[in-house]
């Protein structure tokens, strides 16, 4: 009998004495390293910078027409018969524009009737893309002859005398008016014309 009773004091301490995690009400599972609230999560990968746009070309200029130039016609030297003057245009527009080729020119008398003009282009200078800012100019070279060619009267003007002329820019169709008073232009009116360069 003191043998049962010894027995179930001991079964009873020993129960008393068990894991002191179990005591603390602490979990004996295992925890994975890293598992832990404590870890931090890895950082989003930073996003695709956007491409930068390529910076915007400058529009070229427009064509220069009859609406925004002013010509006029400047005389030159003379000699021997011969003539030389320009034809001086002016962009009177608010941007710049482009001038490339040769000008048309017709001779007018007081009246406004055309007078015999023979426009004959020269390579000198040769058509090129001329810009042409607000205010500023370019201009085309002239030449022609006070000499009576052919049947021409020699005792009197050559062809009737001009005194204003039409001037059409490259490329257009509208004309620009100008005054002209250089005299007569013989042979037929013929008048040589460079292309347009910066004046």
């Amino acid at each position: 009998m003191r043998r049962l009773v010894a027995f179930g004091a001991l079964a009873v301490a020993l129960t008393a004495c068990g894991n002191p995690d179990q005591q603390a009400g602490r979990s004996t599972v295992p925890v994975a390293p890293g598992s832990g609230s404590g870890t931090t999560a890895a950082a989003p990968p930073a996003p695709t910078p956007a491409s930068t746009p390529a910076a915007s070309t400058p529009q070229a200029s427009g064509r220069c027409t009859a609406a925004v130039l002013a010509a006029e016609v400047q005389p030159g030297d003379s000699g021997a018969g011969n003539r030389y003057a320009k034809l001086v245009v002016t962009n009177n527009g608010p941007a710049p524009c482009t001038l490339s080729g040769y000008s048309g020119l017709q001779l007018l008398d007081a009246s406004g009737q055309p007078v015999p003009t023979d426009l004959q282009r020269t390579p000198d200078p040769g058509p090129a893309p001329v810009v042409v800012p607000p205010k500023a100019r370019a201009a085309a070279n002239l030449h022609w002859t006070v000499v009576p060619t052919d049947a021409e009267p020699v005792d009197g003007p050559c062809q009737p005398e001009a005194a204003r002329a039409r001037a059409i820019p490259p490329d257009d169709t509208q004309p620009m008016s100008l005054e002209w008073g250089l005299g007569p232009v013989c042979g037929g009116g013929r008048i040589e014309i460079s292309a347009f360069y910066a004046a």
